[in-house]
């Protein structure tokens, strides 16, 4: 659930559409609402005020997520009139390439103790539509691990436990330089070591018992190579009334900024709200996290299809509060 006050602006209404939602309802027709309707591109994406935080020395951080309206488009703005905040320096650390859909708690803008009852504008123009986000100190916004949890849908729509309250973000040591240099096509290899206090725990499942005979043993076989079928039940999103999410601890990696094909080895776990059936996302019905290396160490390797600077954002995230770091990457023209 969005928090974020969202003022669009783009062409005034047109005189025709009136009349013709007119003519629609008195025809008994009942028009699909603009609200239930999904792209799979040409959408805009609209930035979101998630709250805001205190921090220790007086200061605050306010919190920005958004939300691309596209289910597969992944769009590129960078930081100028198009993606730019106000007042003050137009960049404050704000992605330029958007993951698809609804993307919560993605960064943070700090300001002093001394801020007041001003506003900080987030501007995004895309797709030729310009939308902007609103941030303020109104005490409806504040931000805690709490709300966090909920509003990514680790605790469900308002339950929670001590346990859960008490729950820490992992977490997370970047192993090697934060800022590499490669060609396009050369792999490059990052590390990270994650810790957990594990309060938020997965459901996995452990190894099956050893077959005792052949026949048990062939019967296993069969099972595991069987095509796996689900009822329609299963396959049905759940009816809920907030986001619900899997927890569990996991690492990902995704293209904060920079443009060009990225390919990531082995796939990531997609840190977007992806609730498709079959998605590898922990909002997604059937999901599991993945087994946790013994050593706390994940490693990808990553290919660039193209020259450019990019920023690879890694997230670990345990089911409801999670940690982030960064990589630079400086990715050079193959030799001709």
């Amino acid at each position: 659930m969005a928090k974020a006050p969202l003022r669009p602006s783009g062409d005034p209404p047109r005189p025709w559409i009136v009349p013709l939602l007119a003519l629609i309802l008195a025809a008994g027709a009942s028009p699909v609402p603009i609200s239930a309707q999904t792209y799979s591109r040409g959408r805009n994406v609209a930035p979101a005020f998630e709250g805001w935080e205190r921090n220790e020395d007086g200061s605050f951080n306010f919190l920005f997520g958004y939300m691309n309206r596209n289910w597969l488009e992944e769009v590129d703005v960078p930081v100028g009139e198009d993606n730019m905040f106000s007042p003050g320096p137009a960049d404050r650390g704000q992605p330029t390439h958007f993951q698809p859909r609804r993307n919560r708690f993605v960064f943070k803008v700090w300001v002093p103790a001394d801020w007041g009852e001003k506003e900080l504008v987030w501007t995004l123009t895309s797709q030729g539509v310009t939308e902007q986000a609103y941030a303020s100190l109104r005490p409806d916004y504040i931000v805690d691990n709490t709300v966090i949890m909920s509003e990514t849908g680790a605790l469900g729509a308002g339950s929670s436990t001590p346990e859960m309250r008490s729950n820490q973000p992992p977490g997370i040591t970047l192993e090697g330089d934060r800022t590499r240099e490669v060609i396009v096509g050369q792999p490059v290899t990052v590390s990270v070591v994650v810790e957990d206090d594990d309060l938020l725990r997965a459901f996995r499942q452990g190894p099956p018992e050893p077959p005792e005979t052949a026949e048990d043993s062939a019967r296993v076989d069969s099972i595991a190579n069987a095509v796996p079928s689900f009822s329609s039940r299963q396959l049905r999103p759940p009816s809920r009334v907030t986001v619900q999410k899997v927890n569990g601890l996991f690492m990902s990696w995704f293209v904060y900024r920079g443009e060009g094909e990225v390919a990531f080895d082995p796939p990531q776990v997609k840190v977007w709200e992806d609730t498709r059936t079959g998605a590898n996302s922990p909002w997604a019905p059937l999901w599991r996290p993945p087994e946790l290396p013994e050593d706390g160490r994940w490693t990808v390797t990553v290919t660039f299809s193209q020259p450019g600077t990019y920023i690879l954002r890694g997230r670990a995230d345990d089911g409801g509060l999670f940690a982030d770091e960064e990589v630079t990457v400086v990715v050079r023209p193959a030799a001709s």
